[in-house]
């Protein structure tokens, strides 16, 4: 890696489990923004005005640093899903995802000084048909109230998804491939994090070789 740090910009768990599996050194920054959509804004439009502003929010201190802000959503029904407000909202979430499809979108902005780089990652995620008395569970849990679309697909009691098309890593927050070839344009000397990641969410990844691809279309802004 150059003389220089990488900094993520989130509190969350998963992110942060995630990044250490690039194997280097990473420093952590809360960024707490206003998460709430705007008229008409697409979800592509969404995650990645987010991840920028916690990319710009995590360099405030104006250091000589990479900075990683990261933000991701659910889409059903031609309208956003974000976290539950409370645990009537996670119910109500995870009773409109039931036994059907739904797509999470990651932005994630990589920024270093006045330059930005953000990279859009989507992800088709079927749900299984689940009962109520199992979304009870899990909703008294607590577990849903800090998670976009209100589950995380590594639960362990609850395992609510019956198959994906797309990352794995993307539906927990942090699709790493989407964020190696980011973080790689700023000249971040990494490991190519395919084979620890399939390793440790214990899964065979069909997309993760053609993601890492400079041949793979995603969508950028700088």
């Amino acid at each position: 890696m150059q003389n220089h740090s990488i900094t993520l910009a989130s509190t969350s768990p998963r992110r942060r489990e995630l990044i250490t599996l690039f194997d280097a050194a990473f420093q952590f920054a809360s960024a707490d923004i206003d998460e709430a959509p705007r008229d008409h804004e697409s979800p592509e439009q969404l995650v990645r005005r987010l991840s920028r502003a916690k990319a710009e929010l995590g360099a405030r201190d104006g250091r000589d640093a990479i900075v990683i802000g990261a933000d991701t959503i659910g889409w059903i029904d031609d309208a956003i899903i974000g976290k539950p407000c409370d645990l009537d909202d996670a119910v109500r979430m995870l009773k409109q995802l039931r036994a059907r499809p739904h797509i999470v979108y990651s932005g994630v902005t990589v920024k270093r000084g006045e330059r930005a780089l953000t990279l859009i990652a989507t992800t088709t995620v079927w749900m299984r048909d689940y009962s109520d008395a199992e979304i009870a569970a899990y909703v008294a849990t607590g577990d849903p109230l800090d998670k976009a679309a209100a589950y995380a697909i590594q639960h362990g009691d609850f395992r609510p998804v019956a198959r994906i098309d797309g990352c794995h890593a993307n539906v927990m927050g942090l699709p790493l491939c989407h964020l190696y070839r980011a973080l790689r344009s700023f000249g971040a000397a990494l490991t190519e994090p395919d084979r620890a990641c399939q390793a440790h969410l214990g899964i065979v990844c069909p997309v993760a070789r053609d993601i890492l691809s400079d041949q793979y279309s995603v969508v950028t802004e700088h």
